[in-house]
């Protein structure tokens, strides 16, 4: 292996590409480029692919992805049609480098003791006109020969997992080099209904634009998602000053949850409160990132409007005036006309679809 992280053979790294929460693959773009330093070429819903100049274990440090893959092969021209089958069986029998990825990836994931065991995955979302039992015996025939002999099927906890996933026209294929800690974490330990997927934490705290001896809140924790992800940026951006991580939350039983789940991850102040009369000093707080409850999450989906109205008037009563907010709400409308009419403006809003229910993840200012 070469100090470049190619293999000695010198042959050059394929592109890689990342898998994410739909709606949030520009944020995860700016993390591979500001954090990772790769060159993202091109971003589709869900998807983001990308080229670095060295293959390391950063790549599996990435926090706003699902999962991390070596390309074998990608293409946005499917036709939808049952002709489609005969091209992924060819692209996978002849346009990759099979070795070579195998090569990649045994670097990032060492052999475990045993026979070598693998597993093959594949996605179909869409109409197409082929099932994706279909598309996934094609992959498989293409695949006839490049799997070493003496390797092991697994359905679950392979050492190796090539991946076919295929998205409207587009389809990609690769080797997976994450595995399910990408996603999940290794602190989650405990869980309260509904909680917020890791990834999507995280692009929420990368939007927050966390600095040096901010005050960061989330007046509604549920199992401490935000505030771990806000505390993994904030490590990386504190350097010169610590960062004040603040929650809590009406269930005690949620901030004993975040209590446990932040243990290995860093400080953070934690109290039980009604976060529609915050224990906290005007003006007292440079960012807020929260999920408050979903309409459906409630006993009453009427109940939403009164409750984002009331914690509206505590965070524009607790943030500083230049602060930042970070939201993510199924009730996107009646949150932004109850913001608007605080004076708050939006910077932006993605959107995505969580617990089967489409939702907004926005940015906004209070005026300073």
């Amino acid at each position: 292996m070469s100090r470049s992280g190619r293999p000695t053979d010198d042959k050059p790294l394929p592109p890689l590409y990342a898998m994410t929460q739909g709606g949030v693959e520009t944020v995860a773009a700016d993390e591979i480029t500001r954090d990772l330093g790769g060159e993202v070429k091109k971003t589709y819903r869900g998807l983001a692919v990308f080229r670095v100049e060295e293959l390391t274990p950063a790549v599996l440090s990435l926090r706003t992805t699902e999962d991390v893959f070596l390309m074998a092969w990608g293409s946005d021209t499917l036709t939808y049609k049952a002709e489609d089958l005969d091209t992924l069986r060819t692209w996978t029998a002849k346009k990759p480098d099979w070795d070579h990825l195998f090569k990649l990836h045994h670097k990032l994931r060492p052999k475990t003791k045993g026979r070598p065991t693998y597993h093959l995955v594949c996605q179909m979302q869409g109409e197409h006109g082929y099932r994706r039992a279909d598309a996934r015996e094609a992959f498989v025939a293409g695949l006839a020969g490049k799997i070493p002999h003496g390797w092991q099927y697994s359905n679950e906890n392979a050492w190796l997992e090539i991946w076919l996933t295929i998205y409207s026209k587009t389809a990609v294929c690769g080797v997976r080099l994450s595995d399910r800690t990408m996603r999940h974490r290794t602190y989650k330990l405990d869980h309260v209904a509904a909680s917020l997927r890791p990834t999507v934490a995280a692009a929420m705290a990368r939007l927050a634009g966390i600095g040096p001896g901010m005050t960061v809140l989330d007046p509604m924790c549920g199992a401490g998602t935000i505030l771990a992800e806000v505390i993994d940026v904030a490590g990386k951006r504190s350097r010169a000053g610590r960062v004040r991580v603040v929650g809590g939350d009406i269930d005690p039983n949620a901030v004993f949850v975040t209590s446990q789940n932040l243990q290995q991850v860093g400080p953070a102040d934690l109290a039980r409160w009604d976060a529609t009369r915050l224990p906290l000093e005007t003006a007292s707080v440079d960012r807020i990132v929260s999920n408050p409850p979903f309409g459906k999450q409630l006993e009453s989906i009427e109940k939403i409007g009164p409750l984002l109205e009331a914690a509206a008037a505590e965070w524009d009563r607790v943030l500083k005036p230049g602060g930042r907010a970070v939201l993510l709400a199924m009730e996107h409308e009646g949150l932004k006309r109850t913001l608007v009419a605080r004076g708050w403006s939006p910077a932006r809003a993605l959107r995505l679809r969580l617990l089967g229910q489409l939702c907004v993840l926005s940015v906004w200012h209070k005026p300073g």
